[in-house]
């Protein structure tokens, strides 16, 4: 029962805050309802409930056997003692479940009411203001232009007005120093003036709001601006400044899950508390003391561990400017080394780049980035012993009062509970820091409770204070990793023999035996480490998978050798370091360079082992769901319980199942010809994939899919707009992140689209880029370039002209020669070109695309994918909007119908089956008029006997109403989900927007 109520306590309450954004707010709830004492009084119910649980009962006494007289003379008693002993036996069941029903629905109104007292804080609209900003924490990362990250902070807004004009950072200083001036002279009148801008504190919102701050080097080319987006990372804990921001509301769940990666931005934001994000537009350079801050701000008026943890948070800020001197004069590699050391010390990953953290996630070791419970217990029993050493060498009296494990227990906590504090006390920390304190207390009470227990106990009360943790990975990876190791530890306990074997060994044979022994030893730890990888493996796939759409392979070896080097090496040095850094920061950075090698070497052996070409493919993709995670768990259940509890062999039913699903699963997503629109992070760069199973004439599948991958910018050229902040890097590994989640493991051709001006230049540059930070031009040449490193891709066709590509690719190889393992050649992708299955079936033809012409506008290429065959057999090709949070659940693409102007044209039913006309989808890039103008001068009307076309493009498009009729167009779809304007004359009045 105590497994049962924990489990649906956790269940219901994830359930509510996945429908809590359907459900009806109610203010009522919001006013009168106060989060804590509800938290309050489940605890108490739980305590009502397990005490009521554990009540004892005693059995009935049997009855001896007498002669039937005097048993008839006794048994009357007994069984009126025996009924009123199951009286109150129901009574005490009935009572449980009335408790344990009552503790799932108030944990359900305890979400509930933290979901809408979460959105009645929310940013509802877009919006410029000014405002009051007090930075929270540290920030989540640096704003550096040479390494192009960005700013980005927690902090607390209030006093908001909506800009009137454009404000300076002057304007910004002279608010500042009126609001000194008057709160020391007016402490309960708040007014403020400045020239033109008369702004009265009184008619300001005093709403409190809790957002993420973010500038980017981009944003900040003027020098002026420039130089004070610069001093951002210099904002300290506590500080408190004037700024001008733009406002935006979070993402809502819909469009978060539609990001490249799949990432749901909107839930982790939620699960940060974050009520909107905020762009800096201008700041102040002069900071609002915090003496004077508490007398205007009301969230100054903050708590003593509010206070505490600001205190904290500098002092972390401090060590990361610590770390961050001489910065720019180190290697890349030197200072990611040295940013994987601040992040194990402190938690603070801003200074990690995105390559490290992809690193990391390839090895299957992201896991050792965080703060995890082995950090805090290490510190803890670090400073426990040293407490212990000092108590016995001055004061051992105190062990008369207080039992030594008392000491010990003290001291663990208070430096679990700081340490947890100084590293964010992010889930793992707290757990650690909330076991300690728990497994004290049972000890210190008395009371027989498991650690398995305690550790659902946890996992209910933190889900009570706060029930958006149920949003982040973090928990759920966290308490089950723990469980897991628990559980494992139970099983594989069991006596040693081998000291008894030592004893017995005759002394003759001393030496032979004890170099045996120590093999015996050293093969045993080997194939317990092993065996413990391999079962954290195993059981932690599925909830990897359904947390994150893919498990790494590598992790299984890497993670053999990388958690001793962490957890024995690397972790217990850099504590010392940052220990001894109180006493002498000189000796601790002596230490934290050794540290540093120590990370910097195991970055290299690791980049080697995962550019190696045979083990090159390192990521599981699965679609995967809640049914194959209760499947995954059904199969390892058996293992989880205690050895002859359950048969082994029932996991075989599930297991099949779970083999059946899978493949039914990997099937589904090649079972029928479909067209993904894959997002990409850009409005303007869209890619899309044809998966084709190869069928013959009876529709019998084939051994083999066909695949091709389409790429294109959609800028328009004689219109203004932002370049791309995408780069090669991260483009072909969202690429290749969801064609692998769609079983693509090759591909058969990939187009790029649009023409490129870098591949286009009579001047070659012999000397090759230092870096891949590629311009618009060679963005979606260098993406297929490093993209057919990780997939075989048979062909690659590029619109314009492709005069530099060679030595574009020679360039590459050369400045990556490791991750350069193949090379591909390019062909013009021109009017005229076409490709054909095997089958006959499918065709990829360019319909534009004149390179002979020396204008660029022309030289784009639009595809057509033509589909034939008999019009029974013949699969039509679907156009799913892929969803990278779930590929299995990619929706149908919304599109325009246009008129059905094959209604007016006549039949002829007399043709054979086999001329049925093909089916036709035309994929668009061309960004300007001229394309097709020049089309309707040189080509002719080769649909006039063939069925409606379907058109994909951008709303940008500069196509005409004449070209989609003479194209036969029947329906619209755009990549940016947009109206296409040329379309409007030509759609339907009843029909719009419908399904593909």
């Amino acid at each position: 029962m105590y497994w049962l109520v924990g489990g649906l306590i956790i269940v219901v309450m994830m359930g509510v805050l996945a429908v809590a954004d359907s459900m009806p707010s109610v203010s009522s709830l919001v006013d009168t309802i106060n989060l804590s004492v509800l938290a309050l009084i489940l605890v108490m119910m739980s305590l009502a409930l397990i005490m009521l649980s554990r009540l004892y009962t005693p059995a009935t006494p049997a009855v001896q056997s007498t002669p039937f007289s005097s048993q008839t003379s006794s048994q009357s008693p007994v069984i009126e003692l025996s009924i009123t002993k199951r009286l109150l036996l129901l009574v005490r069941h009935i009572v449980v479940v009335i408790l344990a029903a009552g503790l799932i629905g108030v944990s359900a109104l305890q979400a509930l009411v933290s979901h809408q007292q979460a959105e009645s804080s929310k940013i509802t609209a877009p919006l410029r203001v000014q405002a009051l900003v007090t930075i929270e924490g540290i920030s989540d990362s640096v704003l550096d232009a040479a390494a192009d990250t960005g700013y980005r902070q927690v902090a607390v807004i209030t006093h908001l007005s909506p800009l009137v004009s454009e404000l300076t950072p002057q304007d910004l200083d002279n608010i500042t120093a009126s609001h000194l001036t008057d709160v020391q002279s007016h402490t309960n009148k708040n007014s403020l003036s400045i020239k033109s801008n008369s702004i009265n504190l009184d008619t300001l919102h005093t709403d409190r709001h809790r957002i993420l701050l973010s500038a980017y080097p981009q944003s900040s080319r003027r020098p002026d601006t420039a130089k004070q987006f610069a001093n951002l990372s210099q904002l300290k804990p506590g500080e408190t400044r004037w700024m001008s921001l733009a406002l935006s509301p979070l993402a809502m769940a819909e469009q978060a899950t539609s990001s490249p990666s799949g990432f749901d931005s909107y839930r982790w934001l939620r699960g940060r508390h974050i009520d909107g994000v905020a762009r800096v537009l201008v700041t102040a350079t002069q900071p609002v003391s915090t003496a004077d801050t508490d007398l205007l701000v009301a969230s100054s008026s903050l708590s003593h561990l509010s206070r505490v943890r600001t205190y904290i948070d500098r002092g972390r800020w401090q060590l990361r400017q610590h770390f961050y001197q001489g910065w720019h004069v180190l290697t890349g590699d030197e200072q990611q080394a040295k940013a994987v050391t601040l992040s194990l010390l402190t938690g603070d990953r801003s200074l990690i780049s995105r390559d490290t953290k992809e690193l990391y996630q390839l090895a299957g070791i992201s896991h050792l980035l965080a703060i995890s419970g082995t950090h805090v217990l290490f510190l803890a029993i670090v400073l426990a012993g040293a407490a212990v050493m000092i108590v016995n060498q001055l004061y051992p009296a105190l062990y008369r009062y207080v039992p030594c494990w008392q000491v010990r227990w003290w001291v663990m906590i208070g430096a679990a509970f700081v340490y947890a504090l100084f590293t964010g006390f992010d889930v793992p920390a707290a757990r650690t820091a909330w076991m300690l304190f728990a497994i004290g207390l049972m000890r210190l009470s008395l009371l027989p409770v498991s650690t398995m227990r305690v550790l659902l106990a946890l996992a209910v009360l933190m889900a009570w204070c706060d029930p958006y943790v149920l949003w982040q990975a973090g928990y759920w990876l966290s308490f089950v990793a723990v469980a897991l190791l628990l559980k494992y530890e139970d099983r594989s306990h069991h006596p040693h023999t081998l000291a008894s074997t030592q004893t017995n060994t005759p002394s003759s044979h001393q030496n032979e035996a004890g170099g045996r022994l120590w093999l015996r030893q050293g093969w045993g730890v080997a194939k317990r480490v092993f065996k413990l990888q391999f079962w954290l493996f195993i059981a932690l796939l599925p909830i990897t998978l359904l947390l994150f759409g893919k498990a790494s392979l590598w992790g299984l070896i890497i993670n053999m050798f990388a958690i001793g080097l962490f957890g024995w090496v690397i972790v217990p040095l850099n504590l010392l370091a940052g220990l001894i850094y109180l006493l002498s920061p000189t000796l601790a950075d002596v230490l934290w360079s050794f540290v540093t090698a120590i990370i910097l070497s195991l970055h290299q052996l690791i980049d080697w082992l995962t550019t190696l070409p045979a083990l090159s493919a390192a990521w599981l993709y699965t679609p995967i769901n809640m049914a194959i995670v209760l499947m995954m768990v059904l199969v390892i259940l058996p293992w989880l319980l205690p050895r002859g509890f359950i048969s082994r062999g029932l996991a075989l039913p599930p297991l099949v199942l779970l083999m059946m699903t899978v493949y039914a699963n990997q099937q589904s997503l090649m079972a029928v010809p479909t067209l993904y629109l894959l997002p990409t992070g850009d409005q303007y760069i869209s890619a899309s994939v044809l998966q084709y199973p190869m069928t013959d004439d009876s529709g019998e599948s084939g051994e083999d899919e066909v695949s091709w991958l389409f790429l294109a910018d959609h800028r328009p050229i004689d219109a203004p707009t932002m370049p791309s902040r995408l780069t090669a890097e991260a483009l072909s590994a969202t690429v290749a992140q969801q064609l692998g989640s769609l079983s693509i493991k090759r591909l058969h051709g990939v187009v790029v689209q649009s023409s490129s001006a870098a591949l286009s230049q009579r001047q070659i540059n012999d000397d090759p880029p230092k870096s891949l930070q590629a311009s618009t031009s060679e963005l979606l040449p260098l993406t297929v370039l490093q993209l057919s490193q990780h997939l075989p891709t048979y062909q690659y066709w590029q619109a314009g002209r492709i005069d530099r590509w060679p030595a574009l690719q020679a360039a590459y190889q050369v400045t990556h020669p490791a991750a350069a393992k193949s090379s591909i050649s390019a062909q013009r992708c021109e009017e005229g070109k076409t490709w054909q299955s095997a089958n006959n079936k499918l065709s990829i033809t360019a319909m534009t695309g004149w390179r002979q012409i020396e204008d660029a506008s022309v030289w784009d290429c639009t595809i057509a994918i033509d589909l034939s065959g008999i019009k029974g057999s013949r699969m039509p090709v679907q156009v799913l909007r892929y969803n990278a949070a779930a590929p299995l659940k990619s929706s149908a693409a919304s599109v325009q119908a246009l008129l059905d102007r094959l209604a007016t044209q006549p039949s002829d039913s007399s043709s054979p089956q086999r001329h049925t006309p093909p089916e036709r989808i035309i994929l668009n890039a061309n960004s300007h008029a001229r394309v097709w103008q020049l089309w309707s001068l040189m080509c002719t009307d080769e649909r006039a006997t063939s069925a409606q076309s379907r058109w994909l493009g951008h709303s940008t498009s500069s196509v005409t109403a004449d070209v989609l009729e003479r194209q036969r167009v029947g329906v619209v779809i755009t990549h940016d989900d947009k109206i296409l304007p040329a379309a409007l004359p030509l759609e339907t009045r009843d029909t719009s927007m419908a399904s593909p």
